[in-house]
């Protein structure tokens, strides 16, 4: 049996890394597709470990993103995301990742389906195909290419790089084509959920980036400065935190049942938990202390807990928070000048958000986030040859 080869690029975008391809490079047929970035990936692993592949087995580092110029007039190119399951055949397609849109609108330049000034900022206009949203990404350039190095330094990223804007357009938008409807599907800044095992808990259900679900940290029995070595490794506190969060999903209208959730949908809804603000020692062992931060949050992807902070959930934290009435809003409302800082298990992060009420309805008209990407490796990923043969 021969490998064959296919154009790919290994990328970080935030503090996240995938294998981004163009779709002219891969195969038309959804299903012949998804085996073969499985392939590339190396899912499922029964050790966990992506061995025999190109992901990195946690849910950062195990992601594909495919790239084709767009033909939609306020748009330049379509981004499709997907999440890879380490364990399971199973790719999930219904929503973005936020980190990696920072790495898009770089990826299309050098691909050439973008033209760009020489020097100065890059407008990437980005149509994001899972969800149906807009994002625009401004790329810095330097002597007619992508300027990737420079003094941004973001935190869960061991070194600075050149900052790149990210703005999520109408993030809770009910776009054509997006799951999940309204900004809140169930017509309620808060839910109480009948959870299994917890009783009532009270949680914001929200479409805004992904569609997400907040819970006071306390709900969950934490206490919202939990690290990934304080959770991932605790069996009940996991399969709690996706209890809550497949029976969100099935409140939110994603899924008939939250069976159907853990098994075909792990990627979203994300579950989330806040609190307020509260000194603790980072992953890195750096201190953050109360002041630098409105609140503290963490989120859960792909069944465990992030090291950092999803775009996409930043994206829904400053959403929530320029909403009165939310479980993030509670505890920290966006700032005066549009911004809300939180505590993460990497250091923290400030992202802006413009909200506007309209005839008694709330619109998040736009989110503001500064991510950083770079090139890791290009050229081409192999796979069985056979995976490319007609089906």
């Amino acid at each position: 049996m021969k490998q064959a080869k296919i154009p790919a690029v290994y990328m970080r975008g935030g503090t996240s890394k995938g294998v981004f391809f163009l779709a002219t490079d891969l195969p038309t047929d959804p299903v012949q597709r998804d085996l073969v970035l499985l392939r590339v990936v190396g899912s499922p692993d029964r050790y966990g470990k992506h061995i025999d592949g190109m992901g990195g087995a946690t849910s950062s580092t195990s992601k594909v993103v495919i790239l084709s110029k767009s033909t939609r007039p306020d748009s330049d190119v379509d981004y499709l995301f997907g999440a890879v399951s380490v364990e399971k055949p199973v790719i999930d397609w219904s929503g973005n990742c936020g980190n990696l849109s920072a790495a898009v609108g770089p990826f299309a330049i050098h691909a050439g389906l973008v033209d760009a000034p020489p020097n100065g900022w890059a407008t990437v206009r980005i149509w994001q195909a899972n969800i149906a949203k807009r994002i625009v990404a401004k790329v810095p350039m330097q002597d007619g290419a992508v300027q990737e190095l420079g003094d941004f330094e973001l935190d869960g990223v061991s070194f600075p790089a050149a900052e790149v804007a990210l703005a999520f357009l109408d993030p809770a938008a009910d776009e054509e084509g997006g799951e999940g409807g309204a900004m809140f599907p169930t017509g309620h800044k808060i839910d109480t959920m009948d959870i299994p095992g917890l009783g009532p808990i009270e949680a914001t259900l929200i479409n805004a980036g992904n569609p997400t679900i907040f819970v006071d940290a306390a709900a969950m029995g934490l206490v919202g400065t939990e690290l990934q070595g304080d959770v991932n490794g605790n069996e009940a506190m996991l399969q709690r935190a996706e209890t809550v969060r497949a029976h969100g999903a099935v409140a939110m209208g994603l899924v008939r049942t939250p069976e159907e959730a853990t098994a075909q949908r792990p990627h979203t809804p994300k579950l989330a938990f806040v609190a307020a603000p509260a000194p603790y020692t980072a992953s890195d062992g750096r201190p953050v202390k109360a002041g630098d931060m409105d609140l503290l949050a963490r989120i859960f992807s792909m069944g465990q807990l992030h090291h950092a902070m999803t775009g996409t959930g930043a994206v829904a934290i400053a959403a929530a928070a320029a909403i009165p009435g939310t479980v993030v809003s509670r505890v920290a409302p966006v700032g005066s000048d549009g911004r809300v800082r939180f505590g993460h298990p990497s250091g923290t992060l400030s992202v802006g958000a413009e909200a506007q009420e309209r005839d008694g309805d709330w619109a998040v008209t736009q989110v503001l986030m500064s991510r950083s990407a770079r090139r890791l490796m290009e050229g081409t990923v192999l796979v069985p040859e056979i995976l490319l043969a007609q089906p």
